[in-house]
């Protein structure tokens, strides 16, 4: 990516996909060119904790909503140290933002921390294409980077796609940390770091549980070392079937039969340990208002998601596996995608979804307490 902070909001600006079809529109945020795979997300609200959202690493965003920055950007809501999209696409950028807690508009965010976005594209027409053709790579360029369109393509088609990308350790913290219990420490969980948001042991701090974050790169005796009553494998980037060691220390955790809680990424991580495939979405499930259903209760939520790939298991049976028999929880009601695997035979769930509801509704809130009532079944 190479960036410039003059000229944003008035520079010509193209985005052109490596199917060839391009839109223009006028530079927003940093001007220069970006590159990543295009996506969309469909939710209302929420946009600063997209940006940040570590799991958008790489990733080109286009926001269906069409009225962007609204609220401007304030200092509580970031999931992460940073924004990670890699490019931003809104139709019609907020003028002068207007809450309380603003801090400053989204367009300086987005030119202080480098990000290359574009505003005045048609995202309805965007957005169909995608859905139509699937994600694929794009480029954006505003200012100087503008070129013809053939020269642009070619550079598109040259980055890197994200089927096979191993991007976990990118995003996850270097060192380990710990966010303390709020009041009485009831559990300690270690948390594999694969891209988590803040808000993600926020909710199991909430629940009296101190937790011990530790890198993608931890190893099953750093998990061990800080003697955990459960294990917490986060959301984050990337194609899960390049996720080898994360997948080596949940077979470590399974076969310890700890208490074990994956969320997006490590729901795909807990499918390749019990033995299922992953696959690559058409254009994945990103956004506020997805709906899924609880299987083991028949409860319809209204969930937060962000994934590009998913688990490729049975619908229709319990599957016998090297750690017990496991089954579909959750399936998404749109398009009956695996949302959520649950082990009958030991302590150990996950969901495709974002139970932090940050931003989000809160409907799936319960699957923390879930995680502590395996803890509490565990220890008595």
């Amino acid at each position: 990516m190479t960036t410039s902070t003059r000229g944003a909001g008035k520079a010509p600006a193209v985005l052109v996909l490596e199917d060839g079809r391009s839109f223009r529109g006028r530079a927003y945020g940093a001007v220069g060119e970006t590159f990543g795979e295009a996506v969309f997300s469909t939710g209302m609200t929420g946009y600063q904790e997209t940006l940040t959202d570590p799991s958008y690493h790489r990733q080109v965003v286009v926001m269906t909503a069409p009225h962007v920055g609204n609220t401007g950007v304030n200092d509580e809501d970031p999931e992460s140290g940073r924004i990670w999209v890699s490019g931003y696409v809104v139709r019609d950028p907020a003028r002068v933002p207007s809450n309380w807690r603003s801090r400053r508009s989204l367009d300086e965010e987005l030119v202080s921390q480098g990000v290359v976005g574009i505003s005045g594209v048609d995202t309805r027409a965007l957005t169909r294409h995608l859905r139509e053709r699937g994600a694929m790579r794009v480029g954006i360029f505003s200012g100087n980077a503008v070129q013809d369109e053939g020269i642009l393509l070619a550079k598109v088609r040259q980055a890197p796609e994200m089927t096979g990308a191993d991007l976990a350790a990118e995003v996850a913290t270097k060192e380990a940390y710990v966010v303390p219990a709020v009041g009485t420490r009831k559990f300690t969980v270690a948390a594999i770091d694969l891209g988590i948001k803040g808000m993600t042991p926020h909710r199991m701090a909430e629940r009296g549980i101190e937790v011990h974050v530790l890198p993608a790169t931890a190893t099953l005796e750093d998990v061990y070392a800080v003697r955990p009553d459960g294990v917490f494998f986060s959301n984050g980037p990337g194609d899960p079937s390049t996720a080898d060691h994360p997948v080596s220390v949940m077979r470590g955790v399974l076969e310890r039969k700890t208490p074990l809680f994956g969320i997006c990424f490590g729901n795909q991580i807990l499918g390749r340990s019990l033995g299922f495939g992953t696959y690559k979405l058409k254009y994945g499930h990103r956004g506020i208002n997805q709906p899924v259903q609880d299987r083991t209760t028949g409860k319809v939520e209204v969930t937060a998601h962000n994934h590009g790939f998913a688990v490729d298991a049975p619908l229709d049976r319990v599957s016998d596996t090297e750690f017990g028999r496991a089954e579909v929880s959750h399936v998404c009601l749109n398009d009956q995608v695996v949302e959520g695997l649950q082990l009958l035979d030991q302590p150990a769930f996950s969901v495709q979804y974002h139970p932090e509801a940050a931003a989000g509704p809160h409907d799936a809130a319960y699957l923390f307490d879930r995680f502590v009532t395996l803890m509490e079944g565990q220890r008595a």
